[in-house]
């Protein structure tokens, strides 16, 4: 296993700290041609705080690593990206560009997106390795294989066992990584998911191309949940469907759904009784969903027919 000790932000942390519960952070970096390919998915990010602190704090799984607008990144993930408002997002990445923004200005910046964050208390920071220089403003990577990785693999081991079971749960992680204890590549079990994390894989599964229509313009398109979250408790994508906003409210509500065996849109008869109307829905009836190419990522058959069976209305 891989560890990426990244310099970060003291205020950053400090905004993550003081909630409760941190389901996923963007691990954001400024410059619009940042690339981040230092980790696989289901590896460890680790929080090295910035002078007077100098240690690491707490850490994170990797998840995924893209380029996103200023705008869709607030959407996608709010006060995940350390920041309280989008006006103040805005505010840190020009001042830490050192470059005026606009109003309309919408610049990207690299989104490493983490999974299962983890904050120790200060008794538990782990002390700058001595490997990693003091005066890098980026981070650096170590091996679990080698010494130097192995020391820091013990360290950061030790504290994630004491972390509560019920507080990651198993086929997490979390789970994976104390198993593994620190060989090979945790690539099986990816970090439990968040909202912003379900939206963004779900997105990706689905190329930015709606399920039912194909449509591509992202800010109409929405990840939904196939069975509702408040059942499953947890955002994973073979529960997920992306689809246009419009079609999203007639999934949730209803009105149309997906047939789990030969996997074609049902269009409901109540849309015509209650509003007399629905014309461009109709035409939609029989319409093959459109899946992503991964196995993992496509909707399970169980919760299809969950939602056919419970949810839908003819």
């Amino acid at each position: 296993m891989r560890l990426f000790v990244a310099v970060t932000d003291n205020e950053w942390f400090i905004l993550h700290t003081s909630k409760a519960q941190v389901e996923e952070v963007n691990f954001w970096r400024p410059s619009p041609d940042a690339t981040f390919k230092a980790l696989h998915p289901g590896e460890l990010l680790l929080f090295k705080l910035k002078s007077p602190n100098d240690a690491i704090a707490g850490g994170g799984f990797f998840t995924r690593f893209l380029q996103m607008p200023i705008n869709l990144a607030w959407e996608t993930f709010g006060e995940a990206n350390g920041v309280k408002s989008l006006s103040e997002f805005r505010s840190r990445i020009a001042r830490i560009r050192n470059v005026p923004m606009r109003p309309a200005d919408n610049p990207t910046v690299g989104c490493i997106m983490l999974g299962e964050p983890f904050f120790w208390p200060q008794s538990d920071w782990i002390p700058r390795p001595p490997e990693l220089s003091v005066s890098s403003q980026v981070g650096k990577t170590f091996d679990s294989e080698e010494a130097a990785g192995r020391r820091l693999w013990e360290e950061v081991r030790e504290r994630l066992k004491r972390i509560p079971p019920s507080q990651f749960g198993q086929s997490t992680a979390t789970a994976a990584a104390i198993e593994s204890n620190g060989f090979g590549r945790p690539q099986i079990i990816h970090p439990r998911l968040g909202q912003g994390l379900f939206r963004v894989m779900v997105t990706e599964a689905y190329n930015s191309k709606c399920a039912i229509t194909g449509e591509r313009t992202l800010p109409v398109l929405e990840a939904g949940h196939i069975k509702p979250y408040s059942l499953v408790q947890r955002h994973e994508v073979s529960n997920g469907l992306l689809l246009r906003s419009d079609l999203h409210r007639l999934f949730d509500g209803g009105y149309l759904t997906i047939d789990p065996v030969d996997r074609r849109v049902v269009v409901s008869n109540r849309i015509k009784a209650e509003f007399q109307n629905g014309k461009e829905y109709y035409k939609l009836e029989g319409q093959v969903l459109r899946e992503p190419d991964q196995a993992w990522a496509k909707p399970s058959t169980e919760n299809l027919e969950y939602h056919a069976c419970i949810v839908f209305q003819q």
